[in-house]
């Protein structure tokens, strides 16, 4: 690509942050930046038409984790290692509600239902350690987070109770990244779409980049590609993906929340008036580590069979759209976020709870950097 002298001096000459991905945490990231140096120039690279990965892509689910995500964490975590999991996701969504205001995310409160299925004992163990785990989380809440409700919702196939969250919501994804979007802008951000980093090299001073279009020269290199950040570093981060569908608006639609089904394998909740259904990453988790955006039948078929049997069992509906995203996950629910060289950093591995601490990370990412 052959680069203008006006192209080279207003984008590419003296940037001082070039950020890789304008996700959650890449936006946050470079906002966080700007409000610490305003005069620094910064520079984000995407290599998408919108941002790729899964900040477009997620169900909108303004959560910190079910009841059976935290008992599950603490086989694998001290108390206090998932205790903080959870206060992290917190802080990210009330720093997230902050930066944009929750009407242009559309935030509303209404609150989230984990399903049981009858094949195992799940809801029993819930029940049984729900006290425990509330008292765990009083520190942060200070009201009690899980109760128990019926099947008000009626669908079925599943046990007669939820556990509810009083403190779980939902979002619009697309304003919460339009909105990132335009805020960045408005700071005097740039972001370059359709650039594909490649590799990099450092020396005293510099990072040499090369993309698909060009190479050019930055004083420090900040990667937020999440699932996709093998292919620039080594860090313990795998592509995760997760596949979704939505149907055609609803005619007297009663279903309002967020919804997580077999240990959150499976979420769904409702949104202008239709269903939107993701999950099943579980049903062949080496396939689904890819970082492909397609679908598969294995997959997809049973995400309509869960709409017809549980979710719309005596509903009529169509599919709308039909899509895929890339999380990044590991071995560790802890995301990423590290000084890698001198002048390289990276903000990673976000687990699939991207809407709650993508801010956060985004954040901590900038603070990397010294004065």
């Amino acid at each position: 690509m052959d680069l203008s002298y006006w192209e080279i001096k207003s984008w590419l000459t003296n940037v001082d942050f070039t950020i890789v991905g304008s996700g959650i945490v890449g936006l946050n990231c470079a906002l966080n930046l700007k409000e610490r140096f305003p005069k620094v120039n910064i520079l984000i690279l995407e290599k998408g038409i919108l941002p790729q990965g899964a900040s477009t892509k997620n169900a909108g689910f303004a959560c910190f984790g079910s009841l059976s995500e935290i008992l599950d964490d603490l086989k694998s975590h001290t108390e206090e290692e998932a205790i903080e999991l959870v206060k992290k996701r917190v802080v990210g969504l009330q720093l997230l509600r902050k930066t944009l205001g929750d009407k242009a995310i559309n935030y509303k409160g209404l609150g989230g239902y984990e399903l049981f299925t009858k094949e195992d004992d799940l809801l029993e163990e819930c029940l049984s350690k729900k006290a425990h785990i509330n008292k765990l989380l009083q520190p942060i809440f200070k009201d009690p987070v899980f109760s128990v409700k019926p099947n008000d919702f009626k669908f079925q196939k599943i046990e007669n109770q939820y556990v509810f969250n009083q403190f779980e919501g939902q979002i619009d994804t697309g304003n919460m990244m339009v909105s990132l979007t335009q805020l960045a802008f408005k700071k005097g951000i740039k972001i370059l779409n359709n650039m594909t980093v490649q590799s990099f090299s450092e020396d005293i001073n510099a990072i040499k980049v090369e993309t698909n279009q060009f190479v050019f020269s930055t004083s420090n290199l900040l990667i937020a590609t999440n699932g996709f950040a093998t292919q620039l570093i080594n860090e313990n981060v795998k592509p995760a993906r997760a596949q979704v569908l939505i149907t055609k608006p609803i005619k007297n639609l009663h279903i309002r929340g967020t919804f997580h089904l077999d240990r959150g394998y499976y979420y769904f909740r409702n949104v202008d008036d239709r269903i939107l259904l993701g999950g099943g990453r579980h049903l062949d988790f080496k396939r689904e580590e890819t970082t492909k955006f397609n679908q598969t039948d294995l997959v997809q078929n049973k995400l309509e069979a869960l709409l017809k049997t549980t979710i719309l069992p005596e509903t009529d509906f169509e599919i709308d759209h039909r899509w895929s995203g890339i999380m990044g996950i590991g071995n560790q629910k802890k995301a990423v976020v590290k000084q890698l060289s001198n002048h390289v950093f990276c903000g990673v591995r976000l687990g699939g709870m991207g809407i709650a601490i993508g801010s956060l990370v985004g954040k901590e990412l900038a603070d990397l950097i010294s004065e």
